[in-house]
């Protein structure tokens, strides 16, 4: 297991080797919902109101812009979600 955003992920994962994504997720209880964010993806994040939700359509976009980056369809990915703080996000 390798995780994105490491040296040479791109072409570990090309050769077949799983790679991990980290991904938050917040809630913003003034606003009712739940965002995602990765330190370690370009371009992921994602809003939803639940957090069955919000994990459905992360993995959506964490495995679409994997796709881009290494230009391969179904690339092996594990993706971690952690859950962080529940304080209102700061507008």
């Amino acid at each position: 297991m390798y995780r994105v955003g490491l040296p040479g992920w791109k072409l570990a994962a090309r050769f077949g080797v799983p790679v991990r994504l980290r991904v938050n997720i917040r809630q913003d209880l003034e606003a009712n919902v739940y965002w995602a964010s990765s330190p370690d993806l370009d371009g992921l994040a994602v809003e939803a109101p639940t957090l069955d939700e919000l994990k459905k359509e992360t993995l959506l976009v964490a495995n679409g812009l994997l796709e881009l980056a290494l230009h391969t369809a179904n690339p092996p990915a594990q993706t971690d979600f952690i859950l962080r703080s529940s304080l209102p996000a700061a507008a």
